[in-house]
């Protein structure tokens, strides 16, 4: 897919999702639930996504954005006997 027709796409699913938004007032009210549940569940995926990368980016490094020497894996060598 190029990326013409992935802004098509994401253009065409823009305007279906406010033309959902435009007719939510008159909708029935299992709708309006049905509507709600499924906007929550996409907000709590994209959180959780953002948290998870910006946890896996944090323990690889710092605030700064350079490596944290402190968090190098070190060698473990077997004891001589």
């Amino acid at each position: 897919m190029s990326f013409e027709g992935f802004l098509k796409e994401v253009q065409a699913i823009a305007e279906k999702f406010l033309l959902k938004l435009q007719k939510l007032p008159k909708a029935e009210p299992v709708e309006i639930v049905s509507f709600s549940v499924v906007l929550l569940f996409i907000v709590t995926v994209l959180l959780l996504t953002i948290i998870a990368c910006s946890c896996c980016c944090y323990g690889c490094c710092g605030c700064d954005g350079r490596p944290d020497p402190r968090r190098r894996k070190s060698q473990v060598r077997p004891a001589a006997h």
